[in-house]
Formats: structure tokens, C-alpha cells, sequence
């Protein structure tokens, strides 16, 4: 396999955009690395807060098919970089994470997990839309060169009230 890109840096604000409450419309590809076009649709609903004076943030979300999960984001101030690591109701373990950080309003994380029994590299795409929207998706590579993506979320912020 390819080694991993140089791993992007970042800022402790990088996130910053993300603090809120938001629902979610998820595309999450049914099979992975399998050529599948076959995509099921979904809604959650997320909240995000910052920590330790916003070197951290737990992000909570709750999916419409009866599970939830949460991704801990913690900065690196030396290295200026992200790690993501991310859990859930279904299996409880902490995934490996990924890493880097935002060029404007773009954000690339990489990692390395497995799928499958296969190890993959994993890529983390987050874009940056305005104030009130926001996009995350998920690519996997065997080789490190052909990427497939296998989840998008497409964030709207829930309106204040009050």
C-alpha cells in the first residue's frame, strides 16, 4: 500500500464553525470496497461542544436507525494538528484515528483502519459551507491511490430560539 499524503496542520479554530446543534441528511454506501452503487439514506441529529478551552470537542450524534455515536477532537498545539477518534452504541470500541487540519475552508484527516479484515486508509473530507451548513465525508483506499467514498453527511444548523 502507499504510504499516507504529508498530513495536514492546522489551527485550534478549525472547528470552531461546527459548536451547535445540527441535523443531518447521511449517505452511507451498503457495501464498501465492493463496487457497490447502492447508497441508504438517513437522518440524524448532532450536537457539538468545545472543551478545554476548545483544544478538544465531543461531538454526539443520534442516527435515526437506533444507534449514536460521538467523535473526541483533540488539537495538538506543537504539532498544529487534529486527531479525530471516533465511537459508537453499536460496537463500543474506540476507532483508530485520523489526522491533519483545515486549509480555509477545507479539512483533510487521514488515518489507517480495516474494513472488512482489510486494512484501508481512510480520508476524512470536511467543507466548510457558510455559517449554517456543513459537509463530512468518508473515502477508503486499499492501495492508497483509488479511493471510494462510503459516507456523506450533509449538515444544516438547527435554528436558535429564543
Amino acid at each position: 500500500m502507499k504510504p499516507l499524503p504529508p498530513l495536514p496542520t492546522g489551527d485550534v479554530h478549525d472547528f470552531d464553525f461546527l459548536m451547535g446543534e445540527w441535523t443531518c441528511v447521511n449517505r452511507k454506501l451498503k457495501q464498501r470496497l465492493a463496487g457497490s452503487d447502492d447508497w441508504d439514506v438517513f437522518t440524524s441529529r448532532m450536537r457539538c461542544q468545545p472543551h478545554l478551552g476548545g483544544l478538544s470537542n465531543v461531538e454526539e450524534t443520534v442516527f435515526e436507525r437506533g444507534f449514536s455515536g460521538m467523535a473526541l477532537r483533540l488539537f495538538d498545539a506543537k504539532e498544529r494538528r487534529w486527531s479525530i477518534h471516533w465511537i459508537d452504541s453499536r460496537h463500543a470500541v474506540l476507532q483508530p484515528p485520523v489526522h491533519g487540519g483545515f486549509t480555509g475552508d477545507h479539512g483533510r484527516f487521514y488515518g489507517e483502519d480495516t474494513e472488512g479484515g482489510r486494512p484501508v486508509q481512510v480520508v476524512f473530507h470536511w467543507t466548510r459551507q457558510g455559517h449554517d451548513r456543513a459537509r463530512w465525508e468518508q473515502a477508503f483506499s486499499l492501495d492508497g491511490e483509488t479511493w471510494e467514498s462510503n459516507w456523506v453527511m450533509e449538515f444544516t444548523r438547527v435554528a436558535a430560539t429564543g
